[in-house]
């Protein structure tokens, strides 16, 4: 690949959310991805003055590695369209739609696609009726935030109220999901095609924060030990979930198996991590492809469009 083609790079990371120090370890691989294959690419702390930053650089193109509100909910995305830079990964509306768990649902459940059932939380609820109402066990998760950050099991009402309060720390959008007692997939999309599924086996009660950047415990199976048949159904299924929200690029789509063995829909992320021990570059190695080559073919998926 011709990186020349590519101009001066500013790759955006940190930021402000809780996923800031996450950001921080993608984006200094990518950076250095880019540069050990002789791109004229330089970081940028996207703080408040991420604008001035830009216009002062005038990148040709813009990586972006920011995980969570603030870079990966459309509000980077509206800044970049308006200073007219090309940028990776989904557009506005997109960034906005998967940043927002409960909405993103919606859209799936009036189109058909599977994902579990979901109330949205508020303070005063019955929260014994929303236990019963989605079967007596729940995940609460913040319904804008990323890394499992403030998720929480439970299943009594004094779980579920203290889950909801935590939760409500980093938003006060909090929805409970009917807990899915199946194996967990994650499926990297990639240019409009499904790479191949990770499996995801942790010793915890799920696949938390810790889980996912502190334990050395953690699996990641892939293959992901499912037939070609039911790996086929999922890739189908996560490229279907992407394209419903408009995303474009690259991305990742996060699924579980219910206690009946079918496939249920959590959620996308439209910046997924991107250390050398992340989801996303694992997958790529298992179709062939090292770090610096998946973030060259990323690189090159910048555009500046609708999406």
């Amino acid at each position: 690949m011709n990186v020349e083609q590519f101009g001066k790079v500013a790759v955006l990371y940190g930021g402000t959310s809780a996923e800031r120090e996450v950001s921080l370890a993608s984006g200094t691989a990518v950076l250095n991805a880019l540069r050990g294959a002789g791109v004229d690419a330089e970081g940028i702390d996207a703080g408040r003055d991420l604008v001035s930053r830009l216009e002062e650089m005038s990148p040709d193109r813009v990586f972006i590695a920011l995980h969570g509100p603030g870079g990966e909910d459309g509000t980077v995305q509206g800044a970049l369209e308006f200073l007219g830079l090309p940028y990776t990964g989904s557009g506005v509306l997109a960034s906005a739609l998967a940043m927002d768990k409960w909405r993103t649902k919606l859209l799936w459940r009036g189109l058909g696609l599977p994902t579990a059932r979901f109330a949205v939380l508020r303070e005063g609820m019955d929260w014994s009726r929303v236990l019963e109402d989605l079967g007596g066990t729940v995940m609460v998760k913040p319904a804008r935030e990323g890394s499992s950050i403030g998720m929480a099991k439970a299943d009594t009402s004094e779980q579920l109220a203290a889950a909801w309060r935590a939760a409500a720390r980093h938003g006060s959008s909090v929805i409970a999901e009917a807990w899915l007692s199946g194996a967990e997939y994650t499926v990297a999309i990639l240019n409009g095609e499904a790479l191949p599924a990770i499996k995801l086996e942790t010793d915890r009660g799920f696949y938390d924060y810790e889980a996912k950047y502190l334990r050395d415990d953690t699996r990641y199976l892939c293959p992901c030990g499912l037939t070609p048949e039911r790996e086929a159904e999922l890739k189908t299924l996560s490229l279907s979930a992407f394209d419903s929200l408009g995303c474009r690029g690259w991305g990742r789509v996060d699924v579980m198996l219910d206690g009946s063995g079918e496939f249920q829909l959590l959620e996308v992320n439209t910046v997924p991590g991107m250390t050398d021990h992340s989801l996303v570059p694992m997958a790529a190695r298992a179709s062939g492809m090292d770090f610096g080559q998946l973030v060259l073919r990323i690189l090159a998926t910048a555009g500046d469009g609708e999406g």
